[in-house]
This record gives structure tokens, sequence and C-alpha cells, in this order.
């Protein structure tokens, strides 16, 4: 999918429009409701209603800063590895990135994973995302439990903004174990993710739950046997991780 410019935050409107819909809704039935009362409970139903609309305008403004005009996607912030020659991209069912890394290791055989498993990824906007987007036709499917990957076989694994998907923690550590077995001994696992932290809270407002803290991803890193080279902040919304095994060359 080529990016132009506000690709992200229309994406973001098309396959989550449920969300907007409900939330103009609320807003308008309370505006009506405040106008069948007078003094505080009409305040009080008309800042409710104002304070659902501003979040919305908030969290479709930063969405649009994040996915439309930050380096996220242009991929400026990371360190290339020129010497890289076997590269996966793993996915949680919608390909944003995987025609980006071609570009920036051109040459390069890239291996396209998708661990998307409708029985338990059941959130809407993604199936409207594949429907609308459908994986490439390289795109290999795999399951957290089975990753195709010899031992010490891999140069980079990219997550971007997948792994959370994994919502299970137990699940998540060893998904990264079996990742970090793949990893060759200068390989490196570059995880990109919102974290839960006050940023997206102000951003996001409950949203931010969808996310995990710093916390738990170093607890599951930990668990994996990876080590964190350098953290990122690409924005003040999103970190991007660069992993590598325990006992690793910098």
């Amino acid at each position: 999918m080529d990016r132009t410019r506000f690709t992200g935050v229309t994406n973001i409107v098309r396959f989550n429009w449920h969300f907007y819909v409900m939330a103009g809704l609320l807003s308008a039935l309370l505006f009506v409701s405040s106008t069948f009362m007078s003094g505080i409970p009409s305040a009080m139903l008309n800042i409710f209603a104002a304070l659902i609309l501003s979040g919305t305008v908030v969290s479709l403004v930063v969405s649009s800063y994040i996915y439309d005009f930050s380096n996220l996607y242009t991929f400026k912030w990371l360190n290339v590895w020129s010497t890289a020659s076997h590269i996966v991209n793993i996915h949680a069912g919608f390909d944003e990135t995987s025609h980006l890394i071609k570009k920036i290791y051109p040459g390069v055989q890239l291996k396209i994973f998708d661990f998307y498993d409708p029985k338990k990824h059941t959130e809407v906007s993604i199936e409207r995302a594949r429907r609308a987007f459908p994986p490439p036709p390289e795109t290999i499917k795999i399951s957290t439990d089975y990753i195709p990957l010899a031992e010490n076989s891999t140069d980079i694994i990219f997550l971007v903004l997948a792994a959370h998907e994994i919502r299970d923690a137990k699940e998540r550590s060893s998904f990264f174990t079996k990742l970090s077995g793949s990893l060759n001994r200068e390989g490196r696992i570059i995880v990109i993710e919102h974290l839960r932290d006050l940023n997206n809270f102000m951003a996001f407002n409950l949203g931010f739950f969808h996310f995990f803290s710093k916390k738990s991803w170093l607890s599951v890193f930990r668990q994996a046997g990876l080590t964190i080279e350098s953290e990122l902040k690409i924005t003040p919304f999103i970190s991007a991780f660069i992993l590598q095994k325990n006992g690793s060359a910098s």
C-alpha cells in the first residue's frame, strides 16, 4: 500500500468508523438532553459532550501527526545494517511496511509473516483492513506457536505496531523466545509500539489500555533472552526497541 498525505488518519477512520459514529451520536444525545434541563445538570451534560468530541478530535490530530507527518514510516530513525541479507517482517493482519522495508534493503529477499488469527484477533478494524488491503501474495501465514525460521538464521526481524495484538503475556514471551532463537549472533529485532504511558493517555484516553507498559515489554524481552541495544522515541507517542540476544556483540 503506497502512502499518501493523510493515509494514516484516513485508514483509522475507515477501519474504526463505528467508534466515531458512536462518539457523535452520544455527544448529540447529551447536547439535546441538556436542552431539557437547566442549571448544573444541563452544564454537566454539555461538558461531557464537549469532552467526548474534543477527545475524538485530539486522537485524530495526534494520529495524523504520528502516521502521516512523523518519520515513523520513513525509517529515517533506523540505523541500517548494510550487511543484512536475511530479513523478516511480521505483522498482525495489516501490512503497511513490507514495501517500505524493501526500499531500505533493495535486493534482499524479504520474508513476510502474518500471525493474524481470526479466532484470537477479533477486532473488526483488522477485518476491514484486510478486506481493503489483502496481504501480498508472498505472505506466509504463521502462528505465535510456529515460526518457520531456522536457529541462528536471521539478521533483522521487524515488528511494526503488531506485537501488542498478542494479548496474553505468556504467549508474547514464548513468541519472542522463538524469535530470539532465530537470530544470528549479530541479529536484531526491531519492535515499534505505542506504550501505555501518560503521553498516549493524553492522546487516546481509554484507548491507551490497548497498549502495554514499558515495564511489561521489558519483562517480555528479558524472559525471551533479549537485551535492549537502544531505545528510540520516534515521536512522543511511539517507541522503537532495538533488541539483540543476550551476550551478542554491540
